[in-house]
């Protein structure tokens, strides 16, 4: 396939000051001093991915793209999602990483809504306009511990991956497309550890600080059979991708009327 010409567009990276950027999700103390990520405004270039599809590897790059096949257009009952979409995405992880066991815990409808993030519902969110990853080295299992708390201590003795599964909801995607960070091209020390302020617990994620050295793809026009599979956390420690920093992000070709992007992504733990 013939890639199209990268683009240029402005990705939302965070400033490495030496302390964790947060994010409250209450009104925090006054006087309380503020570190709020995606601070660092940087100009990239977005590689066309599709002629890259087949060699993509969840180990190397930290993402994939399959068609997902199963017919699915409930997106609207979330009990529907829960019933007969997760055992779809449940069958799709497995398929394509080889794991024994896959428990999906959530998931979510994102379209164009307001950025703020405390005007969230649980299940309809805008999309996130920040490089991250979902988990990191402490957050991934405590996440088994808090879903699986019966069986934690044995899972954690061997492999457990994270992955979401991101697919258009019914049309192509033609605004606010996914960019991912090709894993094999950041450091560990790109990755900074982001504190979630809650007012009963702090979680955390990790945003990215830029380097010239992330190669970043994108599929144009995905469409609504296919999906991509993001892997966002990996117990192992051999040498293959752990986390994978991704963010949606302003095209700057995307046409005035083009239809807006709605998407799912579905998170799942994955046992080995």
């Amino acid at each position: 396939m013939t890639a199209t010409p990268p683009v240029r567009a402005t990705l939302n990276y965070s400033v490495d000051n030496g302390i964790p950027p947060d994010y409250y999700f209450y009104e925090p103390d006054p006087g309380t001093v503020l570190n709020p990520p995606g601070t660092d405004l940087q100009e990239v270039s977005i590689h066309d991915a599709w002629p890259e599809r087949e060699r993509l590897s969840l180990d190397r790059e930290g993402f994939e793209l399959h068609d997902f096949g199963a017919e699915f257009a409930q997106f609207e009952d979330d009990a529907a999602v829960v019933s007969a979409f997760y055992p779809q995405v449940v069958d799709f992880v497995k398929r394509h990483t080889g794991a024994r066991r896959v428990e999906v815990f959530d998931h979510t409808i994102r379209k164009r809504l307001p950025a703020d993030l405390k005007a969230q519902t649980t299940v309809q969110r805008p999309a996130v306009l920040l490089v991250h990853s979902d988990y990191t080295v402490n957050s991934g299992p405590q996440r088994v511990r808090d879903i699986l708390p019966d069986e934690a201590d044995d899972l954690l003795q061997r492999r457990v991956a994270f992955f979401n599964v991101w697919k258009p909801l019914y049309r192509r995607v033609e605004e606010l497309p996914l960019a991912m960070c090709d894993a094999s091209t950041h450091d560990e020390g790109d990755m900074l550890r982001m504190d979630l302020k809650y007012r009963e617990r702090t979680g955390e994620i990790y945003v990215m600080r830029h380097s010239p050295r992330h190669r970043w793809l994108y599929f144009p026009q995905m469409e609504a059979h296919q999906a991509l599979l993001l892997k966002t956390y990996d117990a192992a420690t051999d040498g293959r991708c752990r986390f994978m920093g991704h963010t949606a992000f302003e095209h700057p070709d995307t046409a005035p009327d083009a239809p807006k992007r709605e998407s799912i992504e579905v998170r799942t733990m994955a046992f080995f």
